[in-house]
């Protein structure tokens, strides 16, 4: 504190020099009636700083004005000038709330792709197994719906997981994402019963370049040049790899890329309509599970209906017995499960970092699908495939969209 005192006192201070001036004394003559006591006129003074001080502490002995209290107090001042006193720390640093450490923190995440990647992979297989045997691709993406919205029922009823606090808005919002993701299933589904696992995640890995291509056309959004340059590697790549498939269908390739399409108007959809919306990620698949099983389920009686679930039945359950059944409820509890892992690991990581994580795990599945089916593959397909996949990490880099 920089002060200028003025003060009643026997002395004058000048910053850290002392001068005595004594002042001129006019003594009253002695009263009649007290002669022993003599009145002189008070005595002022003034301590006059010309340097600024800095006053440190002020008080007493007991933390407080004693000189109420008690007669021997004293009030202790000390102070020093300005030009001589220590700077006065600023950055100081409060203690932060401790968190995991960085190393569980990564662990935490590589178990996460570890158990996404391990569990499409799976999905994948048994799903193929079962399109095979019982080629209904309408029901069984049905039943991968209902057992993924009856798992997480059950879940809520017995409050092993905590259930989401929704209201009609949220609903109204996530409709469209639902429709979207229905389509995008139901269209994959029906590519994988007509062609190999590996050429249906081929071509789905050109999924960025629908990205683009809807946002430019359709939003009017503009790119950096990187970016439609890292189409280029995709599209080639899922060309050379349609082109050269021993097993090549014509619905099949459709149908992937209708799921490509459907699943770009989901995450607009998604960023456009969920803003504000505080639901976790293993919550928000639930909800778009359940909506997409009541939008699914008309329309997969509608396309294949009982009768001929019926007679696929009949012809596929005396040849593979409950093993058929066991392949049914598999392919439909992994479907859930590494769809839920993947959008709580989206709470952990960011949206690029998914996104990469999504295209390692196209090359999981389409390596691991082409060992356990024996699926041939010619160089060329293989040579398309790897500059897709490329492509397609590049993309991720430098697109804005993969931070969707």
């Amino acid at each position: 504190m920089i002060c200028s005192v003025k003060q009643f006192s026997p002395m004058t201070t000048a910053g850290s020099e002392i001068f005595l001036r004594p002042k001129s004394r006019s003594p009253i003559q002695q009263s009649l009636l007290l002669p022993s006591l003599l009145i002189e006129k008070p005595k002022r003074s003034s301590i006059s700083v010309q340097k600024p001080l800095h006053v440190s502490m002020v008080g007493d002995s007991n933390g407080g004005f004693g000189f109420l209290k008690a007669r021997r107090s004293s009030i202790q001042c000390e102070a020093y000038e300005a030009d001589r006193s220590e700077p006065i720390e600023t950055n100081i640093e409060l203690p932060k709330a401790e968190g995991p450490s960085e190393a569980a923190k990564k662990l935490k995440i590589g178990i996460y792709f570890a158990m996404w990647w391990a569990l499409n992979v799976v999905f994948n297989i048994y799903n193929k197994k079962v399109l095979n045997a019982y080629p209904y691709p309408w029901l069984t993406s049905t039943l991968s719906l209902a057992c993924g919205s009856l798992i997480m029922l059950i879940s809520w009823a017995t409050r092993i997981a905590e259930a989401p606090k929704t209201d009609f808005e949220f609903w109204k919002a996530l409709f469209p994402v639902a429709v979207a993701h229905t389509i995008g299933h139901v269209a994959a589904t029906v590519s994988m019963s007509k062609v190999a696992v590996s050429f249906t995640h081929i071509i789905k890995s050109g999924e960025p370049a629908f990205s683009v291509l809807v946002s430019r056309f359709l939003l009017g959004e503009s790119f950096p040049m990187p970016v439609y340059l890292s189409l280029i590697p995709i599209i080639g790549g899922c060309s050379l790899a349609a082109l050269t498939e021993l097993n090549f269908n014509m619905i099949g390739f459709m149908g992937a890329m209708i799921s490509n399409l459907a699943f770009v108007f989901r995450n607009i959809f998604s960023k456009r309509g969920m803003k504000g919306k505080s639901v976790s990620g293993m919550n928000y698949y639930a909800c778009l599970s359940i909506l997409s099983l009541v939008i699914l389920t008309p329309f997969a009686i509608a396309v294949e209906g009982p009768q001929m679930w019926a007679a696929g039945w009949e012809k596929a359950f005396p040849q593979l017995g409950s093993q058929l059944l066991w392949w049914m409820v598999a392919q439909s509890v992994f479907y859930h499960l590494y769809n839920q892992v993947s959008y709580m690991s989206l709470d952990e990581i960011s949206p690029l970092t998914f996104s990469v994580g999504n295209t390692m795990k196209r090359i999981s599945v389409i390596v691991s699908s082409i060992i356990i089916f024996h699926t041939p593959v010619q160089p060329v397909n293989a040579l398309g495939a790897a500059i897709a996949v490329f492509g397609t990490f590049i993309y991720s880099q430098v697109s804005p969209l993969s931070s969707i």
